[in-house]
């Protein structure tokens, strides 16, 4: 049966001013950047990063579609909130037709969970999140990068990095839904205070602001179950229209910056370079392993 085509509302509506990038360039990047951001969203509850009159407009986070017409397309999955007990509906997007009937939604940006329907308890991989305060340089963030690669190369960690879109860059380990989050967290955590001995004039383990006085943050939380991170290739509400965008540790050097990739640069790279996220959703690491190395 022929798909019906999909309508699409108020496409001139300009969401980033200075560039004059409208709603309409939204879709159609959507449209365009699918086949390389859906394999990270199929099969993950989404949360959802809502822009309804762009990016200087008012924004929510939305996770819950329950009372929400959805068309029949769009898969849904029904959770039940471990800190309210309450049943979630998450959108599953899981098609091309999902993630614009989201853009359509002035859905900017789209943060799946780590787990996938079926192994909801068990990862696919563990992020660090190395934040920055706001008057830390980008190449400090870089460093700890360098470190923080180093560090899991040294115990045979196969490990991703990717720009966050805004001034930070995530570290992705492949572990292809093996372990529970509890125990990734705890490996996250040690890696991070391993990191911060390293490079301790650069981070910060502190959880309040206040307290990091304008350090990195090496950002553990996102290894807990509903807790999620911006998709590679998602796009983010900020000026430039930058685009969340895997790298190569080689591009991970002194004078790298985020603004780099954005809804115009990204597709001449995925040209050239293609999908460098791949092997995140690949052969998962042994953390038994990789725990006794950093112990010894």
């Amino acid at each position: 049966m022929k798909k019906a085509p999909q309508t699409f509302s108020h496409l001139d509506k300009v969401f980033w001013p200075r560039e004059k990038y409208t709603k309409g360039d939204l879709i159609a990047y959507y449209r365009k950047v699918s086949k390389f951001i859906l394999p990270y969203l199929k099969e993950r509850p989404s949360v959802l990063n809502r822009f309804p009159d762009g990016i200087r407009g008012i924004h929510f986070f939305q996770k819950n579609v329950a009372g929400q017409k959805v068309p029949r397309f769009v898969k849904t999955i029904t959770i039940r909130a471990k800190t309210t007990g309450k049943p979630v509906r998450y959108i599953v997007c899981n098609n091309e037709q999902t993630l614009l009937y989201l853009a359509n939604l002035g859905c900017i940006e789209v943060h799946p969970w780590n787990s996938r329907v079926g192994k909801l308890g068990k990862p696919d991989y563990m992020i660090l999140d190395l934040d920055p305060g706001a008057r830390v340089p980008f190449n400090a963030v870089v460093k700890v990068a360098q470190e923080t690669h180093a560090l899991l190369n040294a115990l045979g960690v196969p490990n991703f990095c990717k720009t966050s879109g805004k001034k930070g860059l995530h570290v992705y380990v492949p572990l292809k839904a093996q372990y529970p989050y509890d125990r990734v967290r705890e490996f996250a955590d040690r890696i991070a205070r391993a990191v911060h001995e390293r490079a301790p004039d650069l981070t910060s383990l502190a959880h309040w602001p206040a307290k990091r006085k304008n350090k990195i943050h090496i950002d553990i939380m996102r290894n807990a179950i509903g807790q999620t991170a911006a998709a590679p290739y998602s796009l983010r509400p900020v000026p430039g229209a930058s685009v969340s965008t895997p790298l190569r540790w080689s591009e991970v050097r002194a004078g790298l910056r985020p603004e780099m990739f954005t809804i115009k640069t990204i597709f001449p790279r995925l040209q050239k370079k293609g999908d460098l996220w791949k092997p995140v959703l690949g052969r998962g690491v042994d953390l038994e392993r990789a725990a006794r190395k950093l112990r010894s």
